[in-house]
Parts: C-alpha cells; sequence; structure tokens
C-alpha cells in the first residue's frame, strides 16, 4: 500500500522508532485501514488543504503490543486507528495552535486534546474521528505529580 491518503503515507501512518528497535509489528489489518482512512479524510486533509502547508504526522496507528511498550492508554484510540497526532513545527511556516483552532472551530471529531506545551502554543495535537459517534470533546493534556512525585498526564476540557 502507498497512501492512506493523498498527502498520509502508509510508512508514516505506522511507522515507529519504538516498534523497529523493539522488532514489534505495528501492521495495521484493513478494519484499521478504513478506519485510518476515515481520519485523514475527515480531520488531515481538510486541515492540510486549509493551510496548504506539510503537516508532520507523528503517531497514526499502534499496535497494542506497541502501546503498552510506549506506555500509552488502555484505551488510546490510537490502537483503534481513530486518532492521528499532528506537529506543525517538524516543517514550519505554521503553528500548532492554528491547526488546533481550525479543528476545534470547523471540523467534527470526537477528541481534540492540546497536548502539553504552553498557555500559548501545544506541544503537538492530538484528534480523533469515530464515524457516526464523535463526541467532539476538547481536551487540554497537563503532567501533574501524584504524591510520591511520580508526573502523570491529566486531562481537563479546554476553555
Amino acid at each position: 500500500m502507498k497512501n492512506i491518503s493523498q498527502y498520509i503515507t502508509y510508512k508514516e501512518a505506522t511507522k515507529s522508532n519504538t516498534a523497529i528497535k523493539h522488532g514489534i509489528d505495528n501492521t495495521p489489518t484493513a478494519y484499521h485501514l478504513d478506519k485510518m482512512r476515515d481520519v485523514a479524510e475527515n480531520i488531515f486533509e481538510p486541515t492540510r488543504a486549509h493551510f496548504n502547508k506539510a503537516i508532520a504526522v507523528t503517531s497514526f496507528f499502534r499496535s497494542n503490543l506497541l502501546n503498552k511498550k510506549i506506555g500509552g492508554s488502555t484505551k488510546s484510540q490510537h490502537c483503534k486507528a481513530e486518532a492521528i497526532d499532528m506537529d506543525a513545527d517538524v516543517f514550519g511556516g505554521l503553528n500548532n495552535k492554528e491547526i488546533f483552532d481550525f479543528i476545534k472551530d470547523n471540523l467534527e471529531f470526537d477528541q481534540l486534546i492540546w497536548e502539553f506545551g504552553t498557555e500559548d502554543e501545544p506541544n503537538w495535537i492530538h484528534c480523533s474521528y469515530v464515524k457516526g459517534n464523535n463526541r467532539n470533546n476538547i481536551l487540554v493534556a497537563y503532567k501533574e505529580a501524584n504524591v510520591f512525585g511520580i508526573k502523570k498526564t491529566k486531562y481537563k476540557y479546554y476553555e
């Protein structure tokens, strides 16, 4: 397979340095590929077309084993092929807040997450899409230390 959509190659949608390093198979099924096309066509491609600038895909599909290896959530939508992470900083000419705001204001989505960063700019954008069942949740991810000083990822609603 060559492409998931016009601007997302199969390789970038499935590549993981962690998977390569640890010999983890990160091959999506035909079912996953259909869901990935939904995410690409309804989230990535309209965003890419609006800005007419390259946007890096930093994470898309993750096998369950890969997700476990990186410490991802057991409920991660990446494992269901329903989520994509994007980062404008990789290619420049655009910033992550612009991507976040465009998706928030113009597209239907399941979850849109401002991933860490500052109050002015997320480090990257996470967006999921579930055909026919989108919640339009807008969240902010942040780290908070527990009583043992271990930082855990927490989420709050975007204001």
